[in-house]
């Protein structure tokens, strides 16, 4: 029986990242989940044999179908889970169309439970599964509240199923992390450039991430600045919360 991670969003900065931490692990195959077939190759070509390009979308259901077939034929003992991929737009509420929400919801909180609830008889002692939630989902946040509202619910569904999977020694862990310095990062929004407080690398966030499901953590906070944040928003009346978050971002809005 082959031990395997698997590892959606393969192809971001951060999903590189958790790649290279799980070329770590006493692992036999890492199933690489991405949409771009070529930014999956680049990565089969140089990180080695160990990884397997897999290109679906995850906002689509069959996607999931998918890789639930793969499980049954190849049977193996899945070791990692990685729950990477996501999706992020800042914008009111009138500039998203039914079509971006759907998708969001699909890719956001649809996958990360149905990949989960698929993969987890495949488990077994010791076995991780990391949700990668955000900052963001600690309290309500204007102008991306799709986003956040999807990823508090990651971070709930997460938590919650840590404490139903702590008798079978399967542990599932929140990644909560603040602004994280990529390629995909909007540098510039409306001609304004962005200041992102707290940023950190996603090297930080994924080692950080990988260490604290070993310690069996149901959350994971990789910086003093986030960690400062969420004792914040616990102590403030959210509305404050709002009103702080709002008066960061008010530049960065059309008139």
């Amino acid at each position: 029986m082959k031990n395997i991670a698997i590892l959606t969003g393969a192809t971001g900065g951060l999903g590189r990242e958790f790649l290279k931490q799980l070329l770590n692990e006493d692992i036999d195959e890492i199933w690489a989940v991405a949409r771009n077939k070529q930014k999956l190759s680049e990565l089969r070509e140089k990180y080695g044999e160990k990884v397997i390009p897999i290109s679906m979308d995850l906002s689509e259901m069959h996607s999931m179908e998918q890789l639930y077939s793969m499980l049954k034929e190849n049977h193996p003992r899945v070791v990692w889970l990685i729950n990477n991929a996501g999706l992020a737009k800042m914008g009111k509420y009138t500039d998203f169309s039914i079509e971006e929400i759907d998708r969001t919801i699909n890719v956001n909180c649809k996958a990360p439970v149905i990949l989960s609830q698929i993969c987890i008889p495949y488990m077994g002692k010791g076995s991780k599964i990391l949700n990668i939630s955000s900052a963001s989902a600690f309290q309500p946040n204007p102008y991306i509240n799709l986003y956040a509202a999807s990823k508090a619910f990651e971070r709930s569904y997460s938590r919650a199923l840590h404490a139903e999977l702590a008798e079978c020694k399967i542990t599932s862990t929140a990644v909560c992390p603040g602004w994280i310095d990529t390629e995909l990062l909007q540098k510039e929004i409306n001609g304004k450039k962005v200041r992102f407080p707290g940023l950190v690398t996603a090297e930080k966030v994924a080692k950080q991430a990988v260490k604290d499901a070993k310690k069996g953590r149901d959350m994971s906070v990789c910086s003093l600045y986030v960690k400062c944040q969420h004792v914040n928003v616990k102590l403030l009346p959210q509305r404050l919360v709002m009103k702080i978050w709002m008066a960061g971002i008010r530049k960065y809005l059309k008139e």
